[in-house]
């Protein structure tokens, strides 16, 4: 009996041998995997990162580089920012193309719109726009990108009186480490104005020397330092020449206004819903926008007549907020004085931070700046 059980266990363990051998085989009709080799893990992790990266330069947080010293000494050449894209919230993609560069797919636009954010644009943001002066045949998002101040809201009015910006009548005084053009007007014109002596003290451009004056852009603080040296009678911020006076450049926006960066204005900064009556004064800065970012026509007939899409008109209501821009380096910036007001379709973010800073000319890494917030001023 012993044996006879000993007999049948003895089977059942050779069957599930040979199922346990036979498994493989079973398995094996088709070939097993092959490991991937290195190159093609190199490739696939080098396109999974381009696709997280460009998800999140799309929709949350984009990288620009400052090119150039208009928004010096916030700001510096060789600054890279991180702008963030959830703080007025998401632009979606307006134009179907190759990411971060102008190629795209021409005449095609694609329906967008503006995600939610969790701020407003506010006065003294450093805010990241498409350049509204570019090209207006390209789409919006394949624009120049520019960083610039927010200066002027939308509804409000805002003029320069004698080199002081005013918004509703009121003076808007200067925020920390913006600079102006000043003159320094020397005691005796045989006594040199050394350079490097300013740039001790704190100038940051010489742009200009005579015999009896220099010419220099700096901060309020530099230029009060500069007209303590005994050797210097005076120094006053450079007034931009006038209509009629030898110098003038009739180059500020809207164009044949006689506007200046000492004198400009008053202008009035349209709201998303806002209706205009148009008037001799308001004409030439509401046209020159309706023209450039409302998708309609606006002319005037020789008698006078407003005309909208070739029908006359007394009034507009604007369709989005529109914002004035200017640079911390009041002296030295092409911004919305030179070509106009920016729209809110053309804002892509709020600038947070400076994440590395390095001005590619050999100087040293400004290891200072690296994650330095950017901060309202």
């Amino acid at each position: 009996m012993a044996s006879t059980t000993d007999s049948r266990a003895a089977r059942r363990q050779r069957r599930a041998e040979a199922r346990t051998d036979a498994a493989p085989l079973d398995a094996g009709n088709s070939a097993p995997k092959k490991k991937k080799g290195p190159i093609r893990e190199w490739i696939e992790a080098l396109v999974f990162a381009a696709v997280v990266m460009l998800f999140v330069r799309t929709f949350f947080v984009d990288q620009f580089r400052i090119p150039t010293g208009s928004m010096e000494s916030n700001l510096l050449v060789g600054d890279f920012l991180f702008v963030s894209k959830l703080h007025y919230g998401t632009r979606t993609p307006v134009s179907l193309g190759i990411p971060f560069t102008t190629l795209h797919v021409p005449g095609l636009e694609l329906p967008h719109t503006r995600l939610p954010g969790f701020s407003e644009v506010e006065r003294r943001d450093a805010f990241v726009f498409n350049w509204p002066g570019d090209d207006l045949s390209l789409p919006v998002d394949r624009r120049q990108h520019y960083v610039k101040r927010v200066v002027g809201l939308p509804g409000e009015t805002l003029e320069i009186r004698e080199g002081v910006v005013h918004i509703n009548g009121q003076p808007l005084p200067d925020g920390e480490n913006y600079q102006h053009a000043y003159v320094i007007y020397k005691r005796d014109p045989r006594l040199p104005l050394s350079e490097v002596r300013l740039r001790e003290l704190g100038v940051r451009q010489v742009v200009g020397q005579g015999a009896e004056y220099s010419i220099v852009i700096a901060t309020k603080p530099v230029a009060d330092a500069v007209a303590a040296l005994p050797y210097v009678e005076r120094v006053e911020r450079f007034r931009e020449p006038g209509p009629g006076e030898p110098g003038f450049e009739n180059n500020k926006w809207p164009a044949g206004q006689g506007y200046t960066s000492w004198n400009y204005g008053p202008v009035e900064l349209p709201a998303e819903g806002q209706t205009f009556t148009f008037t001799d004064q308001n004409w030439p800065y509401l046209s020159a926008t309706i023209n450039a970012h409302e998708g309609h026509r606006a002319e005037r007939r020789a008698d006078g007549t407003f005309l909208i899409d070739g029908q006359p008109a007394q009034q507009y209501t604007f369709t989005q907020d529109y914002f004035f821009a200017m640079g911390d380096n009041r002296d030295d910036s092409l911004d919305s004085r030179f070509w106009g007001y920016v729209p809110m379709n053309h804002v892509i973010g709020k600038a947070v931070m400076t994440y590395f800073s390095w001005d590619g000319q050999g100087f040293p890494v400004r290891y200072e700046r690296i994650l330095k917030p950017i901060r309202q001023r």
